[in-house]
């Protein structure tokens, strides 16, 4: 049997993790994840596609790991898994109090100031996690991208369809923005400061003479503020929270000076 044939299984029979190829089944995924040959999530042309049976080896693979006291240097851990580790030949720039779990993949170029990155999540080149931001599980994060300070990303391992948070390539995340539930943002789009998305967030684009609603996605190139809006309740009419798209990232600049230029010209915080 396949390792997904043997996960699948399991999943559905809890006793067949007790079973030694199962258990090397499990094993190997997290290994591959961990060096970027698999991924929770991948693009498959215009979409992406959620692989759940790798989900669900990273569940699996919890209750095969014991609690172990991990030491680095006057540090101490005490957890089910270990940390991720040979960052000098992975080529990644990890600043204390760096820490990324194991079953993360971490490209080559990545910078990892103080940040946390979760188990399944996977972080490709160039990428700098700013301090104090946050990679979930599972969540998948592009090329070029910039998670800047106190960025929060949400992690998906249940319930086992749901999508992770994907953010594309280029794509600039400001300071203490939250995405969760599966979120998706496109590519080089521009989140201001605080912007906060879950999967049921209006994200409405103001640009035109009428106004356009997404939900959970971000079209490439947006530029994207904090907004609310009027809502009617039993109690009486109170405005709720919403994104809004006032702006498009321009191409016809390198993508540094676009983004310099995208931020200036809508006033957009960071």
């Amino acid at each position: 049997m396949t390792d997904k044939n043997l996960i699948e299984a399991a999943w559905e029979n809890r006793e067949l993790i007790n079973d030694a190829a199962t258990q090397k089944a499990i094993e190997n995924v997290v290994e591959l994840l961990d060096k970027g040959a698999l991924r929770v999530a991948e693009p498959e042309g215009d979409k992406w596609l959620v692989n759940d049976w790798i989900k669900k080896a990273v569940i699996l693979y919890f209750p095969l790991q014991k609690m172990e006291t991990i030491e680095v240097g006057p540090l101490e851990f005490h957890d089910k898994i270990k940390l991720k580790s040979g960052y000098a030949d992975l080529g990644v720039r990890v600043v204390p109090h760096a820490i990324a779990r194991y079953g993360s993949f971490v490209n080559r170029g990545v910078v990892m100031m103080p940040s946390y990155i979760n188990i399944g999540a996977y972080v490709d080149s160039g990428t700098m996690v700013d301090t104090w931001a946050t990679v979930g599980s599972c969540a998948q994060v592009g090329k070029n991208v910039h998670l800047s300070g106190g960025v929060g990303i949400g992690g998906v391992l249940e319930p086992i369809q749901a999508a992770p948070v994907i953010i594309e390539d280029d794509a600039f995340i400001g300071s203490r923005c939250i995405l969760v539930e599966g979120v998706h943002i496109g590519k080089e789009a521009v989140l201001g400061a605080n912007v906060t998305l879950t999967a049921s967030s209006k994200i409405i684009d103001v640009t035109g003479k009428e106004p356009v609603i997404y939900k959970g996605y971000v079209p490439p190139s947006s530029v994207v503020i904090p907004g609310s809006y009027p809502k009617e309740f039993a109690a009486g009419t109170y405005n709720v929270p919403c994104a809004l798209i006032i702006g498009v990232r321009k191409e016809s600049t390198n993508k540094k000076t676009s983004l310099n230029n995208a931020l200036r010209e809508n006033n957009v915080s960071v």
